[in-house]
């Protein structure tokens, strides 16, 4: 092969070139899936694909989810409330499949016409009561049961304050930075520089204030703790997205050390479980009915 037909080889196998930038249209229109592995089941409208109805087990409280950090945060405030005795708080905890619609039936949209998860009825109510939003979820039972939200009014309003926060923050860190470093189809630069930056400046937040606070609201263990802890916590343990390294996520201790303590809560490493169906086999449930199930 003559030098010419080298370098012609060299620049077919690899184009150099800048792609153009995207110009948005005057009128957006969904034309065609956007691509990234949620591309499948996402749309621009709401509503529900198919009819079929929730299923609805024992007990008056039923949870439908993914262990998911949101679906994480409500299994276990369930366990924890029952490891407290509360019996009340007893509950069937189903496993909703995103990846095929499930929450598109018309049933799950009756619960959530949000259609994300987890989404919990209570049925000791007439209606049955529909809760969605872990954060309102949370806030829900904790009101209900009378647990894990302090009755200082300034505790109170402090671990409320940080159960806001995290639900404000937490699209950065999982609709942002998690999906273009993770799921996107492509690796951008901007993208990805942009939400690393407000996902260590989060970190930031959570370490300064836990270098002088046990937990989020202070002494107690509190629903603040728990919304946060399956987001933060696994990130700064290196478990989401494979971004540990990238993250640095070994220098913010004091975090690290809260994720720590909180892993140890015998009610915590049961809710982790609840409707997870990936990793580890020990670490699945794909559905909770009893406390006999794990």
């Amino acid at each position: 092969m003559t030098k010419g037909a080298d370098h012609q080889a060299d620049s077919d196998a690899i184009d150099t070139r800048t792609p153009p930038e995207y110009v948005p249209p005057d009128v957006w229109s969904w034309d065609k899936e956007s691509g990234g592995k949620f591309a499948a089941i996402n749309r621009p409208i709401a509503g529900p694909t198919h009819a079929k109805e929730l299923a609805v087990g024992a007990h008056p409280l039923q949870l439908y989810s993914l262990a998911t950090p949101n679906g994480v945060k409500v299994a276990v405030m369930l366990e924890e409330l029952l490891e407290l005795g509360h019996v009340g708080a007893e509950y069937d905890a189903w496993f909703v499949d995103i990846y095929k619609g499930d929450q598109f039936s018309s049933g799950y949209v009756a619960a959530n016409p949000n259609s994300k998860i987890p989404v919990m009825m209570d049925h000791s109510t007439s209606p049955p009561t529909r809760i969605f939003e872990s954060g309102a979820i949370l806030l829900y039972l904790a009101e209900r049961f009378g647990e894990f939200l302090p009755d200082d009014p300034r505790e109170r309003t402090e671990a409320l304050s940080w159960l806001f926060w995290q639900m404000g923050s937490a699209p950065y860190l999982g609709g942002g930075f998690g999906h273009f470093y993770a799921y996107a189809p492509k690796k951008l630069a901007y993208p990805i520089d942009r939400f690393a930056m407000e996902t260590k400046r989060q970190l930031d937040v959570l370490d300064r204030h836990l270098a002088t606070h046990r937990y989020m609201a202070g002494d107690t263990y509190s629903i603040a703790d728990m919304a946060i802890w399956p987001w933060y916590g696994a990130l700064v343990k290196g478990l989401l997205y494979g971004a540990g390294a990238f993250l640095s996520v070994e220098t913010y201790e004091h975090v690290r050390r809260w994720t720590d303590e909180i892993a140890e809560r015998p009610a915590v490493q049961r809710g982790r479980r609840v409707n997870r169906v990936w990793g580890n086999p020990k670490t699945q449930l794909r559905e909770r009915h009893s406390p006999d199930d794990f």
